[in-house]
């Protein structure tokens, strides 16, 4: 064997990057939990020792947390005063859960995967699945609170208008399916939007749809945004407006045998709108920071929740839009198309 030393030391470089990068997630995750983000996010400057007594917790290790911080570039320091503060961005990413660029959820998905790490090794080498349920619960909270700050930023604003004639039925009373809801914020969303339709969120996963109905209680729509406990391929009604699937398609394993029961549920003149991790239809398309968090998270998320099920067909997070297209298709729907898209996911609309 022949080692190119500046080959092996720039590759030995991106895995430091890497490693602080994997051990700076927990800190973010100690920071949110312990609200020591909150209580910087004033953007003053602030010693370890104000830290400590503003938010109940040990000095000496909050001056370690701290320098982590600076180290990573998520605070800034000034030795004259040996004081730290987050900047107004830094705050705003990291302490407002309601904005489109919130930090700490995508640190969490990524926390459960590395605490199901022995679970999805034994599965890669048996070639079984992995059922949502069975993943650490991190992840349900986690998948909430990274995906809602993207709903929150492009949903109501771009997402819907990119449709054909849905917002004004939305606007007059419509009814809507939110499949695969998980803890029913995009749901939600749009029934505070528009208070003359109605939304029913379903998903086959009982804990969150537990909380999908206290989200829609303590949101107030509880009496227009329901939830039920329901499958992709069976969830109940008929003669939707609208039925959405966001960022779960991928995750069936039969989608389209679920895209078949969409064909029969919306009406006559129905959409059906498909929100999709952005991706080429060819592996080296996708072969960038976007595609490697997706393909990431498809082996060790999405790849395995569709294998545990009937068919297992595992389209992964990064499917591509010929894939999509393909399986819409195959479920009778005869008009498809790209609505729009963002860094992180493309909109389609499917028609009868």
């Amino acid at each position: 064997m022949t080692i190119d030393q500046a080959k092996l030391g720039e590759f030995i470089g991106k895995f430091a990057g890497d490693l602080g990068a994997v051990l700076h997630a927990a800190t973010v995750l100690v920071g949110d939990k312990l609200g020591l983000y909150r209580a910087m996010a004033d953007s003053r400057p602030v010693t370890a020792a104000e830290l400590a007594d503003s938010t109940g917790c040990d000095e000496r290790y909050l001056r370690e947390w701290l320098s982590a911080q600076a180290a990573s570039g998520y605070a800034e320091y000034d030795p004259d005063a040996d004081a730290f503060r987050l900047t107004e961005e830094q705050a705003f990413a990291l302490t407002t859960e309601d904005n489109p660029f919130f930090i700490p959820g995508g640190c969490q998905v990524a926390a459960s995967t590395i605490k199901d790490a022995d679970l999805l090794a034994d599965a890669i080498r048996d070639g079984r699945g992995v059922d949502w349920s069975d993943h650490h619960h991190d992840l349900f909270d986690g998948t909430d609170r990274f995906f809602k700050p993207n709903y929150i930023g492009h949903l109501l604003s771009e997402w819907l208008p990119a449709l054909d004639g849905v917002v004004a039925k939305l606007e007059a009373g419509a009814t809507v399916a939110d499949v695969g809801c998980g803890y029913g914020s995009s749901s939600i969303l749009i029934a505070r939007q528009y208070p003359r339709s109605r939304v029913v969120g379903s998903d086959y996963h009982a804990p969150s749809i537990e909380e999908a109905r206290k989200a829609a209680a303590e949101a107030g729509v509880a009496d227009r945004c329901t939830f039920e406990v329901a499958a992709a391929a069976d969830y109940p009604g008929r003669g939707y407006d609208l039925v959405t699937f966001f960022d779960c398609l991928h995750d069936l394993g039969d989608p389209v045998g679920a895209a078949a029961h969409v064909r029969e549920t919306l009406a006559d003149d129905g959409t059906w709108m498909i929100v999709e991790p952005n991706a080429g239809d060819r592996l080296e398309d996708n072969l960038n920071p976007v595609g490697r968090i997706f393909y990431s998270a498809s082996t060790l998320i999405c790849v395995p929740v569709s294998k545990s099920q009937e068919v297992g067909l595992a389209l992964g997070a990064q499917a591509g839009e010929a894939r999509i297209r393909h399986v819409v298709e195959q479920a009778g729907f005869t008009r498809f198309r790209r609505a729009t898209e963002t860094p992180f996911n493309i909109v389609y609309e499917a028609r009868p």
